[in-house]
């Protein structure tokens, strides 16, 4: 581990919050001139040498001052940073934005997201896992006409899964019910992420005759726990990006056309808030950062609440509004989950119903 003295560090955090401030290339004079560095530009200028030298600064033009590095920003963000808790007036202004619809745990997140995007001027993500560490409450195959039927996946948090399924012949009234008692009596109350193949396949061989018939359904299930088990990731104010100097429109565009790639990204967070830069972990939109902490439910991880926004960001600033957000978010889910009408989601491979 590389070991600063107490000098370094003050000039650093020094550049950092100046060059964070106007976006220019901080110079030694600038520093010098700060109330709380009293050494002069000479030693500045060799102290700032040698944290470029260190990775923690760089050049962008010869005779040019310096601006942060990735690594200038981490050191800054973990020590550095003055911590700051947030006044009566922005806690105020926070639950304002945040409204009062809480009559879904969908419609707080998505009021959350829109919000934090509003504030900050950048965009906000959210990942919510809470669907699979559901349980399954219901499974209905419902005919829908001539060989296709509709699979219908319900899980104890309300959320809905479904997926058209065509078969080689139409059910009779017999088969159709002994599959819909059969799913209901063996997969009711069964967790979704122990939903495997073995499992499935296990249930299919043990429906004697009907196996052959129905094993187009049984692979049907198969495919709506996967799509249960794959983080809902959702995002709010990409335009605030897009209409940045300081970001490349193409980055933006695709990173949000995979944003369900990224969701592991926001996964990783649910221990710990994470800040990630440029290509760290696989995020790729350059000169940008990525602010995530992660959502509780109980004692349960919900999801992750984030922020995207250029690297130049007002980080003192903006991870207090992020924490005060999820905390808020969290405390509301755990009061009582009794007190939120299950949050419906509709999802299939493509067809809705």
């Amino acid at each position: 581990m590389i070991l600063l003295d107490d000098r370094k560090l003050r000039i650093l955090a020094a550049v950092v919050d100046e060059y964070i401030r106007t976006g220019e290339p901080v110079g030694s004079k600038t520093i010098a001139a700060l109330p709380d560095i009293r050494v002069s530009s000479a030693t500045i200028r060799n102290d700032m040498a040698m944290l470029e030298q260190l990775g923690f600064l760089e050049q962008p033009h010869t005779s040019a001052g310096r601006i942060p590095t990735y690594s200038g920003y981490k050191l800054y963000i973990e020590t550095l940073m003055p911590k700051r808790a947030l006044s009566d007036d922005e806690k105020a202004m926070l639950d304002e934005a945040l409204g009062e619809d809480f009559s879904t745990e969908e419609a707080l997140i998505d009021n959350a997201t829109r919000a934090l995007a509003e504030i900050t001027d950048c965009a906000a993500v959210v990942s919510n896992c809470a669907p699979q560490f559901s349980v399954i409450a219901k499974v209905d195959a419902v005919p829908t006409g001539k060989h296709m039927y509709v699979l219908l996946m319900i899980t104890s948090s309300g959320s809905i899964q479904n997926k058209v399924c065509r078969l080689e012949l139409d059910l009779t009234h017999e088969q159709l019910a002994f599959f819909n008692e059969y799913m209901t009596r063996n997969l009711s109350g069964m967790s979704v992420d122990s939903l495997s193949d073995e499992t499935l396949e296990r249930l299919a061989e043990a429906m004697g005759a009907y196996t052959v018939t129905l094993s187009p359904l049984m692979k049907g299930i198969r495919e709506l726990a996967k799509g249960f088990m794959q983080s809902d990731v959702h995002v709010s104010g990409e335009k605030n990006l897009l209409k940045r100097n300081d970001i490349e429109a193409g980055d933006v565009i695709k990173f949000f056309e995979q944003k369900n790639e990224f969701s592991k990204l926001l996964d990783d967070s649910f221990s710990e808030l994470k800040v990630l830069f440029g290509e760290d972990g696989g995020f790729v939109i350059g000169n940008s950062s990525m602010i995530v902490s992660p959502i509780k439910k109980g004692k349960r991880t919900a999801g992750s609440l984030g922020l995207i926004g250029p690297l130049r960001l007002d980080y003192a600033k903006v991870i207090p509004y992020i924490e005060y957000m999820t905390d808020r978010i969290s405390e509301l889910l755990s009061e009582d989950s009794d007190s939120f009408p299950p949050a419906l989601e509709t999802k299939d491979d493509g067809q809705k119903g």
